[in-house]
């Protein structure tokens, strides 16, 4: 994804001055790392709110300040609120996070996030991720799905990047072990989703 944040940031712009094909351009690279997020978060009722998020970025397009990475992170943050707005009117309670023992494994030929992640459908893995706690599911998906890096996905959910990238590592830790997968490597939470 940071791959396209020099496009991004200028389709940005470009739509900025009213330019509709650039929005366009900036939609089709955001949406789906931002659809596949909400989707951790709500599951089912994701196209709806990403609609919403989407109405609310169209209107509010001409206060963003930043590059591509900083739109795909602004993005990302009003999503989050809109999703959450939505928990609230059904009612839905996030869970707490629970407390998770920190496992001790012998290093292995396989990294958490190529087994936990790359091995399965994408709904199959948004299926498990929402099994995380709320603070782990979050991250992993804004880390590994919407591509933010650690201080990045901070500024979205209020927290301090050791925290993200400690509730990402320990979430794709979690899914690695609900998949069974043995022998995953002890990837370094400071490097985690960054570009190898």
């Amino acid at each position: 994804m940071q791959a396209y944040d020099g496009e991004l940031g200028a389709a940005v712009a470009r739509a900025q001055e009213g330019d509709e094909a650039a929005f366009a351009v900036a939609y089709r690279l955001v949406q789906p790392g931002l659809l596949g997020y909400v989707r951790g978060i709500v599951g089912d009722d994701a196209e709806d709110v990403a609609a919403d998020a989407w109405l609310e970025i169209a209107r509010d397009l001409g206060r963003f300040k930043g590059d591509g990475a900083g739109f795909r992170g602004w993005t990302a943050t009003i999503a989050r609120h809109r999703a959450l707005d939505h928990l609230r009117r059904l009612k839905v309670r996030p869970r707490a996070s629970a407390l998770e023992q920190d496992l001790l494994e012998l290093p292995g030929a396989h990294s958490t996030y190529d087994q936990a992640l790359e091995s399965l459908s994408t709904e199959r893995a948004l299926e498990l991720v929402r099994s995380l706690p709320r603070d782990q599911a979050e991250a992993v998906l804004l880390r590994v799905v919407v591509g933010l890096d650690g201080p990045a996905a901070a500024r979205v959910l209020g927290k301090r990047p050791g925290a993200v990238r400690t509730a990402a590592h320990r979430g794709l830790k979690g899914l690695a072990r609900r998949l069974g997968v043995t022998g995953v490597t002890q990837e370094d939470p400071r490097t985690l989703g960054e570009s190898k």
